[in-house]
């Protein structure tokens, strides 16, 4: 299967945050703006989001102001 175009930049945009460590309440916005922004969160895009989440969770990536 196939990678949405979708899924490759909320992959962009996950990727970045991850290189930062950091992620803010804009970008953390964005993001979900990304994902949900054709209707419709594909499995790519559930399992990014999971990803993203998890790291916030365990602190490897921080929500700043």
């Amino acid at each position: 299967m196939s990678i949405s175009e979708s899924a490759g930049k909320l992959r962009e945009m996950i990727e970045k945050v991850i290189e930062d460590h950091r992620i803010t309440r804009r970008e953390y916005d964005m993001i979900q703006h990304q994902a949900a922004q054709d209707g419709f969160i594909d499995p790519h895009e559930q399992a990014l989001l999971s990803q993203l989440h998890d790291m916030i969770e365990d602190k490897s990536v921080k929500m700043v102001p």
